[in-house]
């Protein structure tokens, strides 16, 4: 299943409100790292059904980063019943990422 993209007005349903985890990556396009990790987090999400995997363009959409605190970017964290449960920061390796995502 594809990354999709969510904005300050579609958090809360798309995120807040799923059935399921979320995986959300706050990122920029003007981000390096964020570019590197993007392809990892599409690879994780063809292999997850039990996982939703979302994007937020922090540039576009500042009122939900300034509400969860995203003060570096990559930033991924894992929603649960609409609280972040889990967080990794930073372009890291596919195996360490899924393990602070508890994946």
């Amino acid at each position: 299943m594809a990354v999709a993209d969510v904005t300050d007005a579609t958090f809360e349903s798309e995120v807040l409100a799923s059935e399921k985890p979320v995986i959300v990556d706050f990122w920029a396009p003007w981000c390096v790292p964020c570019r590197r990790i993007s392809p990892i987090l599409d690879e994780m999400s063809e292999n997850r059904d039990d996982v939703r995997f979302v994007k937020l363009n922090v540039d576009d959409n500042p009122q939900t980063a300034m509400s969860y605190r995203i003060t570096s970017i990559p930033t991924i964290a894992r929603f649960e019943g609409g609280q972040v449960t889990q967080q990794a920061v930073g372009a890291l390796p596919k195996n360490q990422l899924a393990s602070q995502l508890g994946l």
